[in-house]
Formats: C-alpha cells, sequence, structure tokens
C-alpha cells in the first residue's frame, strides 16, 4: 500500500512561491481542512502564535486529488546550495510524439513559466540522444527541469 505524503519546499516567501507552482503545475491554493474558514483559522486551532501565521497562501493542491499536496514552509535562511532533489514537469507528451513537437511543447512551456517568473538556466539537448529538457530556476532560485 502507498503511503500518503506532502512535499515541504523551504522558502522565504511562502505566497509567492504557492502562486507560482500552482500556476506551473497547475495546481489550485489549497482549501482550508474542513471546519475551518482560512488556513490561518486551523493554524490558530493549532496553538501557532498570531506572529507566526503567514500573510497570504502557503499551501496548494492538484484540483484532481492525484498528485502530492505541497506546503510552503516559511524559513529564515536563503537558499544556498542545489537542490538535492527536484521536480520534473512533464510537459512535451508521449515519447511516440514526434521529437520536434515534443521539443515545441517543452519550449512553449518554459516561456510560460518565465512569464509567471521562473528563469531559463540550460537547454538540455544531445545529438543522438531522443531527449529534450530544459532546466529552470522557481522564483527563489529552485531548480526544476521541464522535459
Amino acid at each position: 500500500m502507498s503511503v500518503r505524503y506532502q512535499l515541504v519546499i523551504d522558502c522565504a516567501d511562502p505566497d509567492r512561491q504557492a502562486r507560482f507552482w500552482a500556476a506551473a503545475l497547475r495546481y489550485v491554493l489549497a482549501p482550508a481542512p474542513a471546519g475551518f474558514a482560512t488556513w490561518n483559522d486551523y493554524y490558530r486551532d493549532l496553538g501557532l502564535p498570531e506572529d507566526e501565521l503567514p500573510e497570504g497562501a502557503d499551501r496548494i493542491s492538484d484540483p484532481a486529488g492525484e498528485g502530492p499536496a505541497i506546503w510552503f514552509n516559511a524559513v529564515a535562511e536563503a537558499k544556498a546550495v542545489k537542490n538535492r532533489m527536484h521536480i520534473d514537469i512533464h510537459a512535451g507528451g508521449e515519447r511516440s510524439d514526434p521529437f520536434e513537437e515534443r521539443k515545441r511543447r517543452v519550449d512553449a512551456e518554459a516561456r510560460r513559466l518565465v512569464g509567471l517568473g521562473a528563469t531559463q538556466t540550460v537547454v538540455m539537448q544531445q545529438d543522438g540522444l531522443d531527449h529534450y529538457a530544459v532546466g529552470m530556476k522557481d522564483p527563489e532560485g529552485n531548480e526544476f527541469d521541464i522535459n
């Protein structure tokens, strides 16, 4: 049996990160738990002090309920080293799709995410390999790939 889990991403600005990744992954800002009007009402119920409540959104979820929930945890320290884990966004389609069509889709998605605040860092393509990907960074510098 699989285990239910949530992905946690440390960041400086949870609201900005939540909104970027919701758009990037086609997720939604996560609704508050049942019985609570807002996440902050839920956090207060847990006993979190007022000065530690987030301003704005800090959670996103897959509207279809298939992908993991993602929580953006506010931390004081800045990102300092390369990620040890990263997200791959599969935008190219199936491997059976023509290579040039997959490449066009990946490039279109990279442009869309740049428009949302991401930075393109590298194009990953090697002659003779049927693989194309674009390396990116989110608004706080976390690495991810589009393929």
